[in-house]
Protein backbone atom coordinates (compact mmCIF):
# COMPACT_ATOMS: atom_id res chain seq x y z
CA UNK A 1 0.00 0.00 0.00
CA UNK A 2 1.36 3.36 -1.02
CA UNK A 3 1.03 5.80 1.94
CA UNK A 4 0.37 9.51 2.19
CA UNK A 5 3.14 11.60 2.66
CA UNK A 6 3.94 13.06 6.09
CA UNK A 7 2.63 16.36 7.29
CA UNK A 8 -0.53 16.07 4.79
CA UNK A 9 -3.73 14.82 5.59
CA UNK A 10 -6.84 13.90 3.28
CA UNK A 11 -9.96 15.88 4.07
CA UNK A 12 -12.32 12.98 3.42
CA UNK A 13 -15.97 13.19 2.28
CA UNK A 14 -17.68 13.05 5.38
CA UNK A 15 -15.32 15.91 6.76
CA UNK A 16 -15.46 18.04 3.63
CA UNK A 17 -18.88 19.93 4.88
CA UNK A 18 -16.76 21.67 8.05
CA UNK A 19 -14.35 23.65 5.27
CA UNK A 20 -17.30 24.22 3.27
CA UNK A 21 -18.87 25.53 6.51
CA UNK A 22 -15.90 27.98 6.79
CA UNK A 23 -15.32 28.62 3.18
CA UNK A 24 -18.80 29.92 2.76
CA UNK A 25 -18.24 32.04 6.13
CA UNK A 26 -15.22 33.86 4.81
CA UNK A 27 -17.01 34.62 1.43
CA UNK A 28 -19.80 35.83 3.41
CA UNK A 29 -17.52 38.31 5.70
CA UNK A 30 -15.24 39.67 2.18
CA UNK A 31 -18.25 40.24 -0.01
CA UNK A 32 -19.23 42.51 2.60
CA UNK A 33 -16.30 44.69 2.58
CA UNK A 34 -16.05 44.75 -1.21
CA UNK A 35 -13.34 42.10 -1.54
CA UNK A 36 -12.74 40.10 -4.69
CA UNK A 37 -11.24 36.85 -4.65
CA UNK A 38 -7.55 36.07 -6.38
CA UNK A 39 -6.12 32.62 -7.00
CA UNK A 40 -2.51 32.22 -7.84
CA UNK A 41 -0.62 29.29 -8.84
CA UNK A 42 0.17 26.73 -6.33
CA UNK A 43 4.35 26.87 -7.50
CA UNK A 44 6.29 30.04 -8.78
CA UNK A 45 9.45 31.01 -9.57
CA UNK A 46 11.80 30.50 -5.99
CA UNK A 47 13.21 34.22 -6.62
CA UNK A 48 9.61 35.52 -6.31
CA UNK A 49 10.14 34.15 -2.20
CA UNK A 50 13.98 35.14 -1.86
CA UNK A 51 12.92 38.79 -2.86
CA UNK A 52 9.66 39.04 -1.13
CA UNK A 53 9.77 36.67 1.68
CA UNK A 54 13.17 37.41 2.44
CA UNK A 55 16.39 35.17 2.75
CA UNK A 56 17.09 35.29 6.21
CA UNK A 57 13.98 34.34 7.54
CA UNK A 58 13.10 30.68 8.48
CA UNK A 59 10.76 29.86 5.19
CA UNK A 60 13.36 30.51 3.08
CA UNK A 61 16.03 28.59 4.91
CA UNK A 62 14.64 25.98 6.11
CA UNK A 63 10.72 25.25 5.37
CA UNK A 64 10.59 25.64 0.74
CA UNK A 65 9.53 23.18 -1.44
CA UNK A 66 11.96 23.87 -3.94
CA UNK A 67 13.13 21.75 -7.27
CA UNK A 68 14.49 22.52 -10.34
CA UNK A 69 11.71 21.80 -13.89
CA UNK A 70 12.69 19.95 -16.93
CA UNK A 71 13.41 23.76 -18.24
CA UNK A 72 16.00 23.56 -15.88
CA UNK A 73 14.20 26.73 -13.28
CA UNK A 74 14.26 26.97 -9.57
CA UNK A 75 10.28 26.51 -8.76
CA UNK A 76 9.04 26.50 -5.45
CA UNK A 77 5.54 24.94 -4.10
CA UNK A 78 4.29 28.50 -2.77
CA UNK A 79 4.95 28.81 1.69
CA UNK A 80 2.50 31.66 2.08
CA UNK A 81 0.20 33.36 -0.70
CA UNK A 82 0.87 37.30 -0.05
CA UNK A 83 3.95 36.79 -2.00
CA UNK A 84 2.45 35.53 -5.17
CA UNK A 85 -0.97 37.91 -4.80
CA UNK A 86 2.05 40.70 -5.34
CA UNK A 87 3.61 39.48 -8.20
CA UNK A 88 0.15 39.22 -9.64
CA UNK A 89 -0.76 43.09 -8.72
CA UNK A 90 2.61 43.80 -10.72
CA UNK A 91 2.29 41.62 -13.84
CA UNK A 92 -1.36 42.02 -14.50
CA UNK A 93 -1.53 45.94 -13.80
CA UNK A 94 -3.86 45.89 -11.24
CA UNK A 95 -2.06 49.29 -9.88
CA UNK A 96 -4.65 50.59 -13.01
CA UNK A 97 -7.67 49.62 -11.27
CA UNK A 98 -9.53 51.85 -8.98
CA UNK A 99 -7.61 51.59 -5.54
CA UNK A 100 -7.69 50.36 -2.94
CA UNK A 101 -7.44 46.79 -4.41
CA UNK A 102 -9.28 44.71 -1.96
CA UNK A 103 -8.20 40.83 -2.48
CA UNK A 104 -8.77 37.27 -0.30
CA UNK A 105 -7.61 34.04 -1.60
CA UNK A 106 -8.04 30.52 0.16
CA UNK A 107 -4.93 28.21 -0.94
CA UNK A 108 -3.23 25.98 -0.34
CA UNK A 109 0.59 26.28 1.15
CA UNK A 110 3.57 24.02 1.87
CA UNK A 111 6.42 24.29 4.47
CA UNK A 112 8.43 21.77 5.04
CA UNK A 113 8.65 22.32 8.89
CA UNK A 114 7.87 18.99 11.50
CA UNK A 115 4.32 18.80 11.89
CA UNK A 116 2.10 19.77 14.47
CA UNK A 117 -0.80 20.96 15.82
CA UNK A 118 -2.71 22.73 13.03
CA UNK A 119 0.13 23.48 10.99
CA UNK A 120 0.40 20.46 8.00
CA UNK A 121 2.95 20.28 5.72
CA UNK A 122 0.51 20.90 3.55
CA UNK A 123 -2.19 23.18 5.24
CA UNK A 124 -4.28 25.70 3.49
CA UNK A 125 -4.90 29.39 4.12
CA UNK A 126 -7.37 32.54 4.02
CA UNK A 127 -6.05 35.67 3.55
CA UNK A 128 -6.63 39.20 2.54
CA UNK A 129 -4.66 42.25 0.84
CA UNK A 130 -5.45 45.52 0.10
CA UNK A 131 -3.22 47.18 -1.81
CA UNK A 132 -3.07 51.29 -2.38
CA UNK A 133 -3.93 53.16 1.27
CA UNK A 134 -1.50 53.81 3.66
CA UNK A 135 -4.32 55.06 5.73
CA UNK A 136 -4.65 53.40 9.05
CA UNK A 137 -7.97 52.83 8.32
CA UNK A 138 -7.01 49.99 6.33
CA UNK A 139 -5.07 48.40 9.21
CA UNK A 140 -7.83 48.68 10.96
CA UNK A 141 -10.17 47.51 7.82
CA UNK A 142 -8.41 44.00 7.20
CA UNK A 143 -8.43 43.50 11.15
CA UNK A 144 -12.23 44.47 10.74
CA UNK A 145 -12.40 41.73 8.49
CA UNK A 146 -10.99 38.90 10.71
CA UNK A 147 -12.48 40.13 13.81
CA UNK A 148 -15.93 39.93 12.20
CA UNK A 149 -14.61 36.13 10.38
CA UNK A 150 -14.56 35.06 14.38
CA UNK A 151 -17.63 36.07 15.63
CA UNK A 152 -19.53 34.62 12.69
CA UNK A 153 -17.70 31.54 14.02
CA UNK A 154 -18.77 31.97 17.16
CA UNK A 155 -15.06 32.30 18.65
CA UNK A 156 -14.96 34.81 21.10
CA UNK A 157 -11.88 33.82 23.43
CA UNK A 158 -9.53 36.03 21.39
CA UNK A 159 -6.74 38.32 22.53
CA UNK A 160 -5.59 40.68 19.67
CA UNK A 161 -2.06 41.61 20.15
CA UNK A 162 -0.85 45.02 17.79
CA UNK A 163 2.68 46.11 17.62
CA UNK A 164 4.42 48.81 15.07
CA UNK A 165 7.76 47.31 13.85
CA UNK A 166 8.78 50.78 12.11
CA UNK A 167 9.76 51.78 8.52
CA UNK A 168 13.33 51.34 7.23
CA UNK A 169 14.19 54.66 8.50
CA UNK A 170 13.60 53.89 11.91
CA UNK A 171 14.39 50.77 11.94
CA UNK A 172 18.08 51.37 11.19
CA UNK A 173 18.58 52.87 14.16
CA UNK A 174 16.43 50.05 16.21
CA UNK A 175 18.62 47.93 14.30
CA UNK A 176 21.91 49.51 15.66
CA UNK A 177 20.32 49.49 19.54
CA UNK A 178 19.47 45.68 18.82
CA UNK A 179 22.82 44.31 17.59
CA UNK A 180 24.74 46.19 20.19
CA UNK A 181 22.18 44.52 22.60
CA UNK A 182 22.63 40.85 21.40
CA UNK A 183 26.15 40.99 20.66
CA UNK A 184 26.47 41.05 24.82
CA UNK A 185 24.28 37.79 24.33
CA UNK A 186 25.46 36.02 21.47
CA UNK A 187 26.93 33.11 23.61
CA UNK A 188 23.29 32.27 24.90
CA UNK A 189 21.86 32.21 21.45
CA UNK A 190 21.06 29.24 19.32
CA UNK A 191 23.95 28.95 16.01
CA UNK A 192 20.78 29.85 13.50
CA UNK A 193 20.16 33.24 15.48
CA UNK A 194 24.53 33.86 15.94
CA UNK A 195 24.03 33.70 11.75
CA UNK A 196 21.20 36.25 11.58
CA UNK A 197 22.89 38.77 13.95
CA UNK A 198 24.68 40.55 11.03
CA UNK A 199 22.19 39.70 8.46
CA UNK A 200 18.75 40.60 10.03
CA UNK A 201 18.59 40.80 13.51
CA UNK A 202 14.84 41.33 14.20
CA UNK A 203 14.26 37.69 12.93
CA UNK A 204 16.00 36.82 16.33
CA UNK A 205 13.42 38.11 17.92
CA UNK A 206 10.83 35.72 16.37
CA UNK A 207 12.95 32.62 17.27
CA UNK A 208 11.32 29.94 19.08
CA UNK A 209 14.15 28.40 21.09
CA UNK A 210 13.59 29.04 24.74
CA UNK A 211 17.28 30.70 25.30
CA UNK A 212 16.80 32.98 22.71
CA UNK A 213 13.40 34.10 23.58
CA UNK A 214 15.14 34.66 27.06
CA UNK A 215 18.09 36.48 25.42
CA UNK A 216 15.05 38.77 24.37
CA UNK A 217 13.25 39.22 27.53
CA UNK A 218 15.53 42.66 27.95
CA UNK A 219 16.10 43.57 24.27
CA UNK A 220 15.07 46.83 23.18
CA UNK A 221 11.72 47.41 21.92
CA UNK A 222 11.28 48.29 18.44
CA UNK A 223 8.01 50.49 19.38
CA UNK A 224 10.79 52.88 21.84
CA UNK A 225 12.87 53.91 17.89
CA UNK A 226 9.81 54.82 16.33
CA UNK A 227 9.85 57.69 14.15
CA UNK A 228 7.20 60.56 14.15
CA UNK A 229 5.31 59.10 10.94
CA UNK A 230 5.13 55.49 12.14
CA UNK A 231 4.53 56.69 15.77
CA UNK A 232 1.02 58.56 14.69
CA UNK A 233 0.06 55.76 12.58
CA UNK A 234 0.22 53.66 15.47
CA UNK A 235 -1.46 55.69 17.78
CA UNK A 236 -3.91 56.22 14.46
CA UNK A 237 -4.62 52.43 14.41
CA UNK A 238 -4.77 52.33 18.15
CA UNK A 239 -7.65 55.20 18.28
CA UNK A 240 -9.76 53.68 15.40
CA UNK A 241 -9.78 50.36 17.13
CA UNK A 242 -10.31 51.86 20.53
CA UNK A 243 -13.36 53.94 18.83
CA UNK A 244 -14.77 50.98 16.71
CA UNK A 245 -14.84 49.19 20.69
CA UNK A 246 -12.40 46.42 19.63
CA UNK A 247 -10.27 45.67 22.41
CA UNK A 248 -6.19 44.84 21.77
CA UNK A 249 -3.35 44.55 23.62
CA UNK A 250 -0.01 46.38 22.22
CA UNK A 251 2.62 43.27 22.30
CA UNK A 252 6.17 44.75 21.56
CA UNK A 253 6.96 41.26 21.14
CA UNK A 254 5.21 40.59 17.91
CA UNK A 255 7.94 41.46 14.97
CA UNK A 256 6.05 38.32 12.55
CA UNK A 257 8.29 36.15 11.07
CA UNK A 258 8.85 37.58 7.18
CA UNK A 259 10.77 40.64 6.08
CA UNK A 260 7.93 42.35 4.02
CA UNK A 261 6.58 43.76 7.50
CA UNK A 262 6.37 47.44 7.95
CA UNK A 263 4.83 49.89 10.26
CA UNK A 264 1.94 47.80 11.59
CA UNK A 265 1.85 44.30 12.61
CA UNK A 266 -1.07 41.90 14.40
CA UNK A 267 -2.16 38.55 15.91
CA UNK A 268 -5.03 37.26 17.07
CA UNK A 269 -4.27 34.28 19.45
CA UNK A 270 -6.49 31.95 21.18
CA UNK A 271 -6.15 30.23 24.34
CA UNK A 272 -7.96 27.30 23.52
CA UNK A 273 -5.28 25.22 21.32
CA UNK A 274 -1.98 25.15 23.90
CA UNK A 275 1.10 26.61 23.10
CA UNK A 276 0.41 26.91 19.45
CA UNK A 277 -2.49 29.83 19.77
CA UNK A 278 -2.09 32.00 17.05
CA UNK A 279 -4.64 31.87 14.72
CA UNK A 280 -3.95 35.11 12.66
CA UNK A 281 -1.24 36.67 11.61
CA UNK A 282 -0.54 39.55 9.37
CA UNK A 283 0.49 43.72 9.20
CA UNK A 284 1.33 45.98 6.94
CA UNK A 285 4.24 45.15 3.97
CA UNK A 286 4.54 48.73 2.13
CA UNK A 287 7.35 47.77 0.43
CA UNK A 288 6.49 44.51 -0.96
CA UNK A 289 5.49 45.68 -4.24
CA UNK A 290 8.46 47.37 -4.93
CA UNK A 291 10.41 44.33 -4.30
CA UNK A 292 8.87 42.52 -6.66
CA UNK A 293 9.47 44.71 -9.50
CA UNK A 294 6.26 46.94 -9.08
CA UNK A 295 5.53 50.84 -8.49
CA UNK A 296 6.12 51.67 -4.87
CA UNK A 297 2.23 50.70 -3.21
CA UNK A 298 1.21 50.52 0.31
CA UNK A 299 -0.34 47.40 1.37
CA UNK A 300 -1.80 45.83 4.11
CA UNK A 301 -3.08 41.63 4.88
CA UNK A 302 -3.21 38.77 7.38
CA UNK A 303 -3.30 35.36 6.59
CA UNK A 304 -5.07 32.31 8.90
CA UNK A 305 -4.70 28.83 8.51
CA UNK A 306 -7.93 26.77 8.16
CA UNK A 307 -6.71 23.93 9.47
CA UNK A 308 -6.10 25.80 13.20
CA UNK A 309 -9.20 27.20 12.81
CA UNK A 310 -10.78 23.94 12.76
CA UNK A 311 -9.15 23.16 16.07
CA UNK A 312 -10.47 26.18 17.55
CA UNK A 313 -13.94 25.73 16.41
CA UNK A 314 -13.54 21.77 17.97
CA UNK A 315 -11.67 22.71 21.08
CA UNK A 316 -14.82 25.60 22.00
CA UNK A 317 -17.23 23.31 21.02
CA UNK A 318 -18.59 25.21 18.05
CA UNK A 319 -20.84 24.12 15.56
CA UNK A 320 -18.73 23.42 12.14
CA UNK A 321 -22.21 22.90 10.11
CA UNK A 322 -23.73 20.26 8.88
CA UNK A 323 -23.06 17.28 6.40
CA UNK A 324 -24.39 18.11 2.83
CA UNK A 325 -26.59 15.12 2.35
CA UNK A 326 -29.94 15.31 0.07
CA UNK A 327 -33.18 15.85 1.39
CA UNK A 328 -35.17 12.58 -0.31
CA UNK A 329 -34.24 8.78 -1.02
CA UNK A 330 -36.41 7.40 -3.38
CA UNK A 331 -36.19 3.57 -2.33
CA UNK A 332 -37.96 1.14 -5.04
CA UNK A 333 -39.60 -1.87 -3.87
CA UNK A 334 -37.95 -4.21 -6.09
CA UNK A 335 -35.52 -4.24 -9.31
CA UNK A 336 -38.37 -3.56 -11.24
CA UNK A 337 -38.95 -0.44 -10.30
CA UNK A 338 -35.25 0.83 -10.69
CA UNK A 339 -35.62 2.69 -13.63
CA UNK A 340 -38.56 4.49 -12.42
CA UNK A 341 -37.34 5.80 -9.28
CA UNK A 342 -34.15 7.06 -11.12
CA UNK A 343 -36.65 8.86 -13.22
CA UNK A 344 -38.06 10.64 -10.22
CA UNK A 345 -34.73 11.57 -9.24
CA UNK A 346 -34.08 12.89 -12.26
CA UNK A 347 -36.99 14.91 -12.12
CA UNK A 348 -36.38 16.11 -8.51
CA UNK A 349 -32.71 16.85 -9.14
CA UNK A 350 -34.17 19.40 -12.40
CA UNK A 351 -36.14 21.44 -9.65
CA UNK A 352 -33.88 21.79 -7.33
CA UNK A 353 -34.34 18.78 -4.62
CA UNK A 354 -31.55 16.96 -3.55
CA UNK A 355 -32.41 13.74 -3.90
CA UNK A 356 -30.85 9.67 -4.32
CA UNK A 357 -31.72 6.24 -5.03
CA UNK A 358 -30.75 2.70 -4.94
CA UNK A 359 -28.04 2.05 -7.59
CA UNK A 360 -26.69 -1.07 -5.47
CA UNK A 361 -29.38 -3.73 -6.34
CA UNK A 362 -30.55 -3.59 -2.31
CA UNK A 363 -33.21 -5.22 -0.46
CA UNK A 364 -35.88 -2.63 0.46
CA UNK A 365 -35.17 -3.10 4.73
CA UNK A 366 -31.22 -2.78 3.24
CA UNK A 367 -32.19 0.69 1.62
CA UNK A 368 -34.18 2.21 4.74
CA UNK A 369 -31.32 0.72 7.02
CA UNK A 370 -28.59 2.74 4.69
CA UNK A 371 -31.10 5.86 4.48
CA UNK A 372 -30.92 5.96 8.13
CA UNK A 373 -27.22 5.32 8.65
CA UNK A 374 -27.08 8.78 6.15
CA UNK A 375 -29.54 10.53 7.55
CA UNK A 376 -31.76 11.77 4.85
CA UNK A 377 -34.35 13.67 5.86
CA UNK A 378 -37.17 12.40 3.98
CA UNK A 379 -38.46 8.75 2.39
CA UNK A 380 -40.31 7.64 -0.53
CA UNK A 381 -40.99 3.84 -1.29
CA UNK A 382 -41.76 3.45 -4.77
CA UNK A 383 -43.66 0.13 -5.86
CA UNK A 384 -45.66 -0.76 -8.47
CA UNK A 385 -48.92 0.67 -7.13
CA UNK A 386 -47.23 3.80 -5.96
CA UNK A 387 -46.13 3.86 -9.76
CA UNK A 388 -49.91 3.39 -10.76
CA UNK A 389 -51.71 5.48 -8.95
CA UNK A 390 -49.03 8.05 -9.27
CA UNK A 391 -49.32 8.21 -5.55
CA UNK A 392 -47.15 8.03 -2.47
CA UNK A 393 -46.17 8.25 1.33
CA UNK A 394 -42.89 10.52 2.26
CA UNK A 395 -41.69 9.23 5.19
CA UNK A 396 -40.26 11.75 7.82
CA UNK A 397 -37.62 10.44 9.24
CA UNK A 398 -36.80 12.41 12.25
CA UNK A 399 -40.56 11.34 13.34
CA UNK A 400 -41.37 8.33 11.71
CA UNK A 401 -44.32 9.97 10.83
CA UNK A 402 -46.22 9.09 7.02
CA UNK A 403 -47.28 11.91 4.65
CA UNK A 404 -49.59 11.09 1.10
CA UNK A 405 -48.55 13.19 -1.63
CA UNK A 406 -48.75 12.72 -5.37
CA UNK A 407 -45.78 12.28 -7.18
CA UNK A 408 -46.25 15.18 -9.30
CA UNK A 409 -46.34 17.01 -6.74
CA UNK A 410 -43.51 15.88 -4.60
CA UNK A 411 -40.26 18.24 -5.43
CA UNK A 412 -43.15 21.02 -3.86
CA UNK A 413 -44.18 18.51 -1.06
CA UNK A 414 -40.36 18.51 0.08
CA UNK A 415 -39.25 22.18 -0.76
CA UNK A 416 -42.34 23.46 1.30
CA UNK A 417 -41.26 21.48 4.79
Amino acid sequence: MINIPKGTKDVLPYESYKWHYIENIVREITQKYGFLEIRTPTFEHTELFLRGVGETTDIVNKEMYTFIDKGNRSITLKPEGTAGVARSFVENGLSENPQPMKMYYITPVFRYERPQAGRLREHHQFGVELYGSDSPYADVEVISVAKNLFNALGITELELNINSIGCPVCRAEYNKALKEYLKEHIDGMCATCKERLDKNPLRILDCKEERCKAVNVNAPRVIDYLCDDCKQHHESVKSILTSLGIQFKVNPNIVRGLDYYTKTVFEFVSTSIGAQGTVCGGGRYNNLVKEVGGKPTPAVGFGMGIERLLMVLEALNLGVGAPEIPSVYIAPLSSDQMLDAYKLVAELRSKNVSADTDIMGRSLKAQMKYAGKRGYAYVVVLGENEINEGKAKIKIMATGEEVAVELNKLAEEISRR
